[in-house]
């Protein structure tokens, strides 16, 4: 899949019903899975279908903007935590959030890819961003001696996928996950 046209240039209100479409489909994926019709997403952004056509051709290229849009704002929550006084508690605030919608993303594209057989496609600027702003709160972490040595910035992806797979399958209520995030602290 790939996604339309840059909407850097377009102007402030085709970029805030833009903006909209992308909450509104991001709350109705959550709440319907990707099988919610486009009308639908349409009336909750107060937007006419036309317009969410006209910035996404098709529900599968909406799907993937929201995934990047929620990982573009990952990278955003990791950048501000950059500056952060206690370097160990951001790394693991991060790292739980980024597990939180590493778990719901992960949902997502799944019940995308099974009802499409269409996956995601496995790169974009907004995971590399999110990959070396998640590396430069390691880093500081590891500084800080809050984070082991042996662990680096290429670690963290299959972490996160442990992290969400234990999620996935552990009993409610028994928080196995966090022996991954235990297992990275000195």
């Amino acid at each position: 899949m790939t996604t339309p046209a840059s909407h850097t240039g377009l102007r402030a209100d085709a970029r805030r019903n833009r903006a909209r479409v992308l909450a509104a489909a991001q709350e109705a994926f959550a709440d319907e899975g990707p099988s919610v019709p486009l009308d639908e997403i349409a009336r909750r952004a107060g937007v006419g279908a036309g317009t969410v056509y006209r910035h996404f051709p098709s529900k599968e290229m909406l799907f993937e903007a929201v995934v990047l849009d929620r990982i573009a704002w990952l990278a955003g929550q990791a950048r501000e935590l950059l500056d952060a006084a206690d370097a160990g508690a951001a790394f693991f605030e991060f790292f739980d959030v980024a597990a939180e919608q590493a778990l719901l993303n992960k949902a997502l594209c799944d019940a995308l890819e099974a009802s499409t057989g269409m996956p995601m496609k496995a790169t974009s600027d907004e995971r590399t961003d999110f990959r070396a702003a998640f590396a430069g709160l390691l880093r500081r972490a590891q500084a800080a001696g809050a984070v082991r040595a042996d662990v680096g910035p290429a670690d963290l992806t299959a972490l996160l996928a442990g992290y969400v797979a234990i999620q996935r399958q552990a009993p409610e209520g028994r928080p196995l996950a966090r022996i991954i995030a235990d297992g990275l602290r000195i």
